[in-house]
């Protein structure tokens, strides 16, 4: 892209390329249609909260007791298939087959796809007793299902990430079905499949589509990608840009220092690359070039920094997951073992920025109040100290409690201590001004005070600590301990801005909580968009077309409730 073209590009329209390329391409003005979509993406969202919950269990076994047999406890097989069939149907409607098709509704044609691709990935639920009875033996009925199940299912690869991913899976496909002829190398010849067996293993068995990748998708990768929406809704991501100009944009080079410090910060809780560099870029970019970087230059800052967020712990690309069901080892130890070269990579990022604002005499923003280096170094020093002493504290406290008092030491008095610090942060979250998202277009952008900026939103790393505590220090699995950070960030999300309304003593709190659920709709909604495209992106011997991501309003023509701060 040229420069031209990038400086004529506005913060929605770049917004609009990530949702483009994230959630699809169709903006459909038929009320039905959008509302549809919308509905179909919160719907996956809450299916994915209500398999992780371990709620469902009583309540499933409260409602046997009182006489309701209708519902029962999906096992991991059947939710694959429900995971698969909300993917594949949201595929069809969401992204057009090329591009001259339409954008402004949706052809018939679509429809019939998406219904059918539907209908063929929740084949499995349906008839899962009767499956499993005739294993290995498909009737014609399974063999034409999981046939046209699998193109179907390659066509939404297609039209969600394009020929390469199509190409590679349809490879597998053609030698799992000519590996016995003279032109495949002897050292990986086998005695070849026919087509039947092969549309009843990829599609009747947990050893193809429904196989590994589909299941830590279903698990694990959707509710960490969820997380991170929410918590990017909540603001976190412009709290991490807002902190990261703080602390180094008045140093040389500061915005391309910026731009790899919030970078990181967002690959905490974002599962896209692509929306970590929107995300960021929108703003980062822009100032990098107004202080001397090239437009080149500064792209590549940018998305080298984006790119290096997947592998920032706790909120992982899915190689991450699919390392923990491949290799069998635990997600704390890949965690511990990615932090290390996640911290490294960013320090030489930062390094090489350095070298080259150095090369070029670039100068840095200016500070709203100078100080020396030494003092800088200090009150940084003091800061990061504190914060983690802070926390340092808290987890001492937490584990002698737990200790001493065992049994009086359960998940509500947990519970209880993170509200606690949650309504405290927020209580003094409440004494300073809102962090607004800035304009990279205005010619006046002042850095944020550094001490103020942090202060504001301290309660975004609540959630983190949470998500952190179960996995390492309680032992939980990646799935529930993302679902119980994912219920905090919805009761933050419903709570922060009725609360700072109180206790500002400003403004309805009605309203702030009509706010909030507007958030929270929004995120749900957002979550579905890329959890899908992750689980894409591996394993495509196993899984030639796994799920898909979902919509959010913008996308479909609407405003879009809420400010979405980082996308």
């Amino acid at each position: 892209m040229s420069n031209s073209v990038s400086e004529t590009l506005t913060s929605n329209e770049l917004e609009d390329l990530v949702i483009e390329t994230d959630s699809g391409a169709r903006k459909p003005t038929g009320r039905f249609s959008a509302f549809l979509l919308i509905g179909l993406a919160l719907a996956w969202s809450l299916f994915q909260l209500w398999i992780a919950s371990p709620l469902q269990f009583t309540i499933i076994a409260w409602l046997n007791d009182i006489g309701i047999k209708s519902f029962s406890v999906l096992d991991d097989s059947k939710a694959r298939s429900i995971h698969l069939a909300f993917a594949v149907l949201l595929a069809f409607l969401a992204y057009p087959a090329f591009k001259t098709s339409p954008r402004r509704y949706i052809p018939l044609i679509d429809w019939v796809l998406a219904i059918v691709g539907m209908l063929s990935a929740a084949y499995y639920y349906l008839c899962y007793e009767e499956i499993i009875q005739r294993t290995g033996i498909p009737s014609a009925l399974d063999v034409q299902v999981a046939f046209v199940g699998l193109l179907l299912l390659l066509e939404a690869t297609r039209r969600a990430l394009g020929p390469p991913l199509l190409i590679i899976a349809s490879v597998f496909l053609v030698y799992s079905l000519y590996g016995n002829s003279s032109f495949v190398p002897e050292l990986i010849r086998h005695k070849g499949q026919s087509i039947d067996k092969i549309a009843s293993h990829q599609w009747l068995t947990t050893e193809g589509v429904y196989g590994i990748a589909l299941g830590v998708s279903t698990s694990f990768v959707f509710l960490f990608v969820l997380f991170g929406a929410l918590l990017d809704k909540a603001g976190a991501g412009n709290y991490f840009i807002k902190v990261a100009f703080s602390l180094l944009g008045h140093l040389r080079g500061g915005p391309a220092k910026a731009a790899v410090l919030s970078s990181g910060l967002t690959g905490l809780i974002s599962g896209s690359s692509i929306a970590n560099t929107v995300t960021t870029g929108t703003f980062t970019i822009p100032l990098m070039k107004r202080v001397g970087f090239s437009g080149a230059k500064a792209g590549a800052v940018e998305v080298s920094a984006s790119v290096n967020g997947q592998i920032m712990p706790p909120v992982m690309g899915a190689a991450a997951f699919l390392m923990v069901e491949y290799v069998g080892i635990p997600y704390t130890e890949v965690i511990k073992h990615a932090f290390l070269p996640a911290f490294i990579s960013y320090i030489a990022l930062l390094y090489m920025v350095h070298l080259e604002a150095l090369k070029s005499g670039l100068q840095g923003l200016e500070k709203p109040v100078k100080r020396t280096l030494t003092q800088s170094l200090i009150v940084y020093g003091i800061t990061i100290v504190s914060m983690v002493l802070i926390f340092c504290l808290i987890g001492f406290v937490i584990q002698g409690l737990k200790s001493i008092l065992p049994d009086a030491f359960s998940g509500a008095f947990f519970a209880g201590l993170v509200f606690v610090a949650y309504f405290a942060s927020i209580w003094y979250a409440s004494r300073f001004d809102d962090l607004e998202p800035d304009d990279p277009s205005d010619k006046n952008i002042v850095l944020p005070m550094t001490a103020p900026t942090v202060k504001t939103g301290i309660h975004y790393l609540l959630p983190i600590g949470v998500l952190v505590w179960f996995l390492m220090i309680e032992r939980k699995s990646p799935g529930l301990s993302a679902y119980w950070a994912t219920i905090f960030m919805i009761f933050i999300l419903l709570t922060q801005k009725p609360l700072k309304a109180f206790f500002r003593k400003t403004g309805n709190l009605a309203q702030e909580f009509k706010a909030g659920l507007i958030d929270l709709l929004d995120g749900m909604v957002a979550g579905a968009r890329p959890a899908g495209r992750q689980d894409l992106s591996v394993a495509p011997d196993h899984n030639p077309g796994g799920p898909l991501p979902g919509l959010d309003q913008r996308h479909l023509g609407h405003p879009g409730p809420g400010a979405g701060t980082g996308r």
